[in-house]
């Protein structure tokens, strides 16, 4: 054995992941790179998530939170609006309280600052870390980054998100302007209602999300990560300090430290421990043209309609729409369709047909910040989830800040934005 690997004996820590999502694995890379001794348990490890039906962006533009001022004003409208961005099921109406009042607080103008600081803080690195894990896991060639086109149908819409872009700036995004012309000159199957354009130079894609968190979650079981199916229905003590996870099956799995990166269902598993957290399912939808007839080079996000859609290697996606009803409500469906109606008003070409639906559950804060940190009643157990719309291009930094957690070290930013100390 090696000086080298001794060392690393020395240091083993047996670490359990809950969650198989792409931020649950990207911890896991982390960890195993630190030297970690690291288990993987999901429900279904390989199963269906919303790491593998996102748009697939790496959104690193996105600095600022959901909640900016005067957008709770806008939410009624949207509502009503059977093409709009949101919906809200009405027996779900009465638990949402809590999660909008938080919203309706992170909206007020004090609030909006220190809310796009902390997501400008892990969105600045979000880049370079994905791309370093992805060539250290052989996926170079899964992330492409050709920059993402911004696109508005009114002068009113764009002349309203000027100071959304300002902030951006200042946050290091860089953006440039276009004119109808000039982004019809970069995506020439656009229609004549486009009326302005930004060009976002530093955002990227994957090829697709599901390849990429298959061949993540591969790598990781062949370089000695156990990868378990099973439900999770707690976390105790155990003997000399270390963690007991408890499955649904009667098993139990030792561990010195348990990083909880569940997603939305992350949220029961607070409350087991005793730590309230505001966290609510924002489902998502997409449809999938497989042979849509028209071509897109980069990622078109649709400001004002708040879609996007993005040319992945399994078709043209066509993603967006939140919607809350909790976890347990069954899909709307009408809500892909709706957002393929969307898509034909700007791509005249569009054929929908072979379109494949999707929806899952973004685990959405009202803060738009996601919840990294330890504990604050259990020393050995650390959060890595709600992350909402930018699981994707936070999972590297997330898993990166979470390892040097777990092993001592300074992370590299400071988490005090992301405990879970705000919602106590």
């Amino acid at each position: 054995m090696t000086a080298r690997n001794n060392i690393r004996g020395l240091a083993m820590k047996k670490v359990t992941v809950i969650g198989a999502g792409i931020v649950g694995l990207s911890v896991a890379y982390h960890l195993q790179k630190q030297g970690a001794d690291v288990t993987v348990i999901d429900k279904d490890p390989a199963g269906d998530k919303v790491s593998f039906g996102n748009a697939g962006s790496i959104a690193v533009m996105e600095v600022n939170p959901a909640a900016m001022p005067g957008v709770f004003m806008k939410v009624p409208g949207w509502m009503l609006d059977p093409l709009g961005p949101l919906s809200l099921r009405p027996a779900h109406s009465l638990k949402m309280l809590p999660w909008l009042y938080r919203f309706y607080k992170a909206g007020r103008k004090n609030a909006g600052l220190p809310l796009h600081q902390a997501l400008a803080a892990l969105n600045r690195r979000a880049f370079d870390d994905l791309q370093s894990m992805l060539a250290d896991t052989g996926l170079s060639g899964e992330l492409h980054r050709k920059g993402a086109l911004i696109v508005y149908e009114s002068d009113a819409g764009f002349e309203a998100d000027k100071s959304v872009w300002e902030m951006r700036k200042r946050a290091g995004v860089e953006a440039h302007s276009l004119s109808s012309e000039e982004a019809r000159q970069l995506e020439p199957d656009l229609g004549s209602r486009v009326r302005h354009g930004v060009f976002a130079p530093q955002a990227g894609v994957v090829s697709d999300p599901k390849v990429l968190t298959d061949k993540l979650r591969e790598w990781l079981a062949g370089h000695g990560v156990r990868i378990l199916r099973g439900e999770v229905t707690g976390i105790r003590p155990a003997a000399h300090g270390t963690q007991q996870v408890l499955l649904s099956n009667d098993l139990r799995i030792d561990a010195d430290d348990v990083v909880i990166a569940a997603g939305v269902w992350s949220q029961a598993l607070t409350r087991q421990l005793g730590e309230q957290c505001c966290l609510e399912s924002e489902r998502g939808y997409n449809t999938t043209l497989k042979d849509p007839q028209v071509s897109l080079s980069r990622e078109v996000i649709f400001a004002e309609r708040k879609f996007v859609i993005t040319p992945l290697s399994c078709g043209l996606r066509i993603g967006g729409a939140a919607e809350f009803g909790g976890i347990s409500s069954p899909p709307n469906y009408q809500r892909s369709e709706a957002l393929v109606t969307l898509a034909k008003m700007y791509l005249p070409g569009l054929d929908s047909g072979r379109g494949i639906p999707w929806a899952g559950h973004r685990p959405s804060t009202p803060d738009s910040l996601p919840v990294i940190g330890p504990s604050l009643a259990h020393k050995h157990v650390f959060y890595a989830f709600g992350h909402g719309h930018l699981g994707l291009t936070q999972c590297a930094t997330t898993g990166q800040l979470i390892a040097d957690l777990v092993y001592g070290h300074t992370p590299a930013v400071d988490l005090t934005p992301y405990s879970i100390a705000r919602f106590q």
